[in-house]
């Protein structure tokens, strides 16, 4: 790439001293550590909230084995999560996915994401997990062409769709949700239908038995069946085609089309950085948890190595090591020195406590 051609992809790019990849506990805490090494931090993340697999697979599942915490939820986790890393004021960046990465004369890393956003960091951290999770979709040819028209994967506030035929897909607690929300909201669709293979769902037991309860009221309709094709006239969707609990093809009309069938988590580009893989995870070095690329860091589920536990907590201890290793790259003139939150007045100051350790402004987060 030539001088002039460089300096214009670097012209409006956000600088930063480290780029987190995943907003998952890993990276939170990731943040949490670079931010008591006085290190910046911008993080991104596919899915539209923080929280990654704590938040999408276990929500209001109990979590036993965080040190110190005899029991917790994924939501409660990534809550307090959120509160400790607040007065390092991270910024987010979510509901998009890191689609390039590329070294810069002057060693750092110029890095742009798939909604045309640009970053120069001098460090970059994948804490992706398993993967960016992202919107399972069903095999239907054609489908995808009417995204954000009349097929949806999350449900809008407010959807203007009243007077339509709304079809919900999914057997999730917040497919379920969407079908009861759009059957009783003020202006409502037309008709509210939900489909799923069988009449059996992944749901909570109380959210399937609040569902069928409307089903029998006849505020809205169930359907099973197997989505197999969409037939459309004047490039808009008309049905959707469907195999039914006998193998035979129906068709419903429809206006708009949810898709709630779940997240699936994909390693995407990560895969063509260049960088050291075992079976689809990132070999590091467990002095730093850096990777074969300089400057480039991986913790948590991504990363893989001798004796290698994915367990929160081996995440959590991986970053304390990875940020002590970007230090040197951000402060190369600065020795890191480690300082303990119990004694260290510095630490206070950052953490925005007083001298007795009690919090000088509290932000507490909830989700």
């Amino acid at each position: 790439m030539s001088d002039a051609l460089r300096a214009a992809a670097l012209d409006g790019a956000l600088e930063t001293d480290a780029l987190i990849i995943g907003a998952g506990p890993t990276g939170i805490f990731q943040a949490f550590q670079l931010g008591l090494l006085e290190i910046s931090t911008h993080i991104i993340d596919a899915l539209p909230y923080p929280g990654g697999q704590c938040v999408e697979l276990y929500a209001d599942k109990p979590i036993y084995d965080i040190p110190g915490v005899p029991v917790c939820t994924g939501r409660e986790l990534i809550a307090n999560l959120l509160t400790q890393v607040a007065p390092f004021k991270p910024q987010w960046h979510l509901g998009q996915l890191v689609s390039e990465v590329e070294r810069q004369p002057d060693g750092r890393l110029l890095v742009r994401t798939n909604k045309g956003l640009r970053f120069v960091t001098k460090t970059l951290f994948i804490a992706a997990g398993v993967g960016a999770f992202q919107a399972r979709m069903p095999a239907v040819e054609g489908l995808a062409e009417h995204l954000g028209r009349q097929v949806h994967l999350t449900l809008p506030d407010a959807p203007d769709w009243a007077g339509r035929d709304v079809l919900v897909l999914g057997d999730t607690d917040s497919a379920l949700h969407a079908a009861m929300a759009l059957a009783t909201q003020t202006e409502q669709p037309k008709s509210v239908t939900l489909m799923h293979r069988r009449n059996v769902f992944v749901a909570q037991p109380e959210v399937a038995a609040a569902f069928q309860q409307m089903v029998q009221a006849n505020q809205l309709q169930f359907v099973a069946g197997q989505p197999i094709g969409i037939t459309v006239a004047a490039e808009r969707i008309a049905a959707l085609r469907y195999l039914d609990g006998q193998g035979i093809e129906q068709s419903l009309p429809m206006d708009e089309l949810l898709v709630q069938l779940g997240l699936s988590p994909k390693l995407g580009p990560v895969a063509q950085w260049g960088l050291d893989m075992e079976r689809r995870q990132l070999k590091v070095d467990t002095e730093s948890f850096v990777t074969n690329v300089a400057g480039v860091f991986a913790v948590g589920d991504i990363n893989t190595y001798p004796g290698k536990k994915k367990l929160i907590l081996c995440g959590f201890h991986e970053t304390v090591l990875a940020a002590f290793g970007a230090s040197a790259i951000v402060f190369p003139q600065k020795k890191a020195l480690l300082q303990y939150t119990t004694t260290s007045t510095r630490l206070h100051t950052l953490l925005g406590v007083d001298s007795f350790g009690s919090p000088q402004k509290s932000e507490k987060v909830t989700l």
